[in-house]
């Protein structure tokens, strides 16, 4: 019996990893109906954090809650709570800030006005749960506000020179002159899953890198919100050139000033989940991601699931929605585009579980 274990990460904007697991196992067995499948779908921190965790940890529940999202308008959206373990007595919370304050929750770019404040109250609404420990995925932000939105949500006052709250987003960065956090909610055991090493400042800071992504087009608007961040770092005691702290528009910086640890999402995913242990006794591991270029090796989930097959012994093999001629995909023993299978990107994207199934058979047909 052949021992296939299926890591995807979420194919963005197409469809979620574990639906994707789903359909890639459904095309593997169609071909090898006595094959053990072992569903594991994946995360960096990004799209999908949630759902991964919820398919893999048994007991998981997720948890409704209404937050204000980038916007300032009424989103529902859920944390999960995992079960309580040895290390967390009282339960773990998973809470993303994709479905709080994530890009794809606006119908328009705000690049000033939209920030970080659901995701601080789905913090704060899992931490009245009274969970032991939180998991934050800080992938796919909508905003650059320096995590001001979400320290607000759990008790910061941002001041300007007169004493009074400065506007939400980047719009009142600018104008801070005083942080208050004698109220700020103290934070449990927190883990930060992110893939991004940017600092928080300068050209490679996230005004500067990710603004552009967020509606900040015009070089001196960077520039201005730049100046702003470095300046938030210092009132926080913040090192603004700190490793992850320009993830999610600031929010990463924010997170480390709150006491909270960034780790590298993939590798803190697969061991909160127990893949490395199920890929250890695998045969076969499938992993894959919506688009594979040049720059899925640097510790995306693709390289991360095949570095783990290869410790094991295992075969990796890889499905991607695209598969872009800059990519390497030597880690992997064989490999399926959905977009060659439908014939056109737009094909692919219109049914993403047929071509992820049909995937499915023809990797198990090459096995």
């Amino acid at each position: 019996m052949t021992r296939v274990v299926i890591a995807p990460d979420s194919f963005k904007g197409s469809i979620g990893a574990a639906a994707a697991a789903q359909a890639i196992a459904d095309g593997w067995a169609a071909v090898d109906l006595a094959a053990d499948l072992v569903l594991r779908p994946m995360a960096d921190g990004g799209e999908g954090t949630v759902a991964a965790f919820e398919a893999a940890v048994p007991g998981a529940r997720r948890m409704p809650v209404r937050v204000e999202g980038p916007a300032g308008n009424a989103v529902d959206a859920d944390w999960l709570l995992l079960p309580a373990s040895d290390e967390a007595p009282y339960g773990t919370a998973v809470v993303d800030l994709a479905s709080t304050s994530g890009i794809e929750l606006l119908h328009d770019l705000r690049p000033f006005d939209a920030d970080s404040t659901g995701f601080g109250q789905a913090i704060a609404a899992a931490m009245d749960h009274g969970v032991s420990r939180l998991v934050l995925g800080i992938g796919s932000s909508a905003s650059t506000d320096g995590g001001t939105g979400m320290l607000r949500a759990l008790g910061a006052r941002f001041l300007d020179e007169n004493g009074e709250q400065v506007p939400r987003g980047a719009r009142g960065l600018g104008r801070i002159h005083s942080i208050d956090l004698s109220a700020v909610r103290r934070a449990p055991e927190t883990l930060v899953l992110t893939d991004v090493t940017n600092p928080l400042t300068g050209p490679r800071g996230a005004a500067a890198v990710f603004g552009p992504q967020k509606g900040l087009v015009d070089g001196q608007d960077r520039a201005t919100v730049d100046a702003a961040l470095e300046r938030l770092a210092a009132l926080l005691g913040l090192d603004a050139a700190t490793p992850g702290a320009g993830a999610a528009g600031g929010v990463g910086g924010a997170l480390l000033a709150w006491g909270a640890r960034l780790l590298p999402g993939a590798g803190e995913v697969a061991r909160l989940i127990h893949l490395p242990g199920a890929v250890a006794e695998a045969d076969i591991v499938i992993t894959g991601e919506g688009s594979y270029d040049g720059q899925s090796g640097d510790g995306k989930v693709p390289s991360f699931v095949a570095g783990l097959a290869g410790n094991a012994g295992a075969r990796a093999l890889l499905v991607a929605g695209r598969i872009a001629p800059d990519a390497d995909t030597s880690l992997f023993a064989a490999s399926a585009s959905l977009t060659d299978l439908a014939g056109s990107a737009e094909a692919s994207l219109t049914d993403p579980g047929r071509w992820l199934r049909a995937a499915g058979e023809l990797l198990a047909r090459g096995r």
